[in-house]
């Protein structure tokens, strides 16, 4: 459970002080957490979730990133404008984004949730990211919530785009040079409902590289990242 000295860590860290702060305890709150609250004798009497606050965020995202895009693109065609946003609004982008300022670790879970690795699945961090933008635009509207997405989400838009298309971009450009990429499995470890896969990508002459994931696709999407990079410091 979220504790008020864990809201005020949450607003120290992004950096906005919540007038309402019912608002962000909302939006930390997961299904799986109101769902326990619930209370026996009445089944009606259950704690809302951040999943309409969610709802509102996605919205906010979108437009936000929409904006940025069109100012910062004025070239760009429309078809590929929405494939940019597509991968920066995707739920591995906004999770890996949460993740860098620590958001899964206050997200209120069911215990069963927590039991089977809700703290780490994308699905749960991403929505709360969302539901945190949702609860921001309400709270101080819609300057101060694309300030958070600007400050979170959209810092190296660059990066974000690389780190959604590495797979495929990794696959042009050593195919470019004809050669193959290679991705073998190294590891699975951990529990059923929360496992970590090892991966290695490699090509002949060029790299050789391992990374972890909670999924197989994520932990090859990360070791394909890595060997994006390593090219072009090559370069």
């Amino acid at each position: 459970m979220t504790g008020n000295d864990d809201l005020e860590e949450f607003q120290s860290i992004i950096g906005y002080s919540f007038a309402d702060k019912g608002l962000l305890e909302l939006a930390l709150t997961h299904s799986s957490y109101a769902n326990e609250q619930r209370n026996s004798s009445n089944k009606e009497n259950r704690p809302p979730d951040n999943e309409r606050l969610e709802f509102l965020g996605d919205a906010v995202l979108e437009l936000a990133t929409s904006s940025d895009i069109y100012s910062d693109y004025p070239d760009m065609p429309e078809g590929k404008m929405s494939k940019y946003r597509a991968s920066i609004v995707c739920e591995p982008t906004l999770a890996s984004c949460a993740r860098e300022f620590g958001l899964q670790r206050f997200i209120r879970l069911g215990k069963g949730e927590e039991a089977t690795g809700g703290r780490n699945r994308d699905s749960i961090i991403s929505d709360a990211l969302e539901a945190v933008i949702g609860a921001i635009y309400l709270d101080g509207g819609f300057d101060r919530a694309t300030e958070f997405i600007g400050k979170f989400i959209l810092d190296d838009i660059e990066k974000r785009r690389l780190f959604y298309d590495s797979k495929s971009t990794l696959q042009e450009l050593v195919q470019s040079m004809g050669k193959d990429v290679v991705y073998t499995d190294i590891s699975e470890e951990g529990p059923q409902h929360d496992k970590t896969f090892t991966v290695e990508v490699e090509s002949d002459g060029l790299f050789k590289i391992r990374a972890s994931g909670h999924t197989k696709k994520s932990a090859q999407q990360s070791a394909a990242y890595k060997a994006l990079i390593k090219l072009k410091e090559k370069e």
